[in-house]
């Protein structure tokens, strides 16, 4: 293999943060890569997963609003329309959210070569 100096130390500093010599970085990201336990991407799409990430915390605690509402409803308890129309409201947000990330990682992943 051969990289120009920018890509050397580029995957130099891989190796270092990963504390691996150089040549047995590189060939367990090969590996890995080659295996489909990683995915590569760049660090842009880093923020993406974050976001992800975030968005399905959020998709869980509404979720649990949710079932707290339908227990409610379902024990002739009082649910007020408002607490009903603000857990709809999450739910839409957080849907909204996951779209907009799943998008940006689908352009990320269609510019890839």
């Amino acid at each position: 293999m051969s990289y120009s100096d920018a890509e050397l130390a580029v995957v130099g500093e891989a190796a270092e943060r990963d504390n691996q010599a150089l040549a047995s970085w590189v060939g367990s990201a090969a590996l890995d890569v080659a295996a489909e336990k990683v995915v590569p991407v760049s660090a842009d799409a880093r923020d993406v997963v974050a976001e992800l990430i975030e968005a399905r915390r959020q998709a869980a605690r509404i979720g649990n609003n949710v079932n707290q509402i339908a227990r409610a409803l379902n024990a002739d308890d009082t649910v007020t329309g408002a607490q009903l129309e603000a857990a709809l409201d999450a739910v839409v947000k957080a849907v909204v959210r996951l779209d907009e990330a799943t998008r940006q990682l689908m352009r990320e992943r269609r510019s890839r070569p």
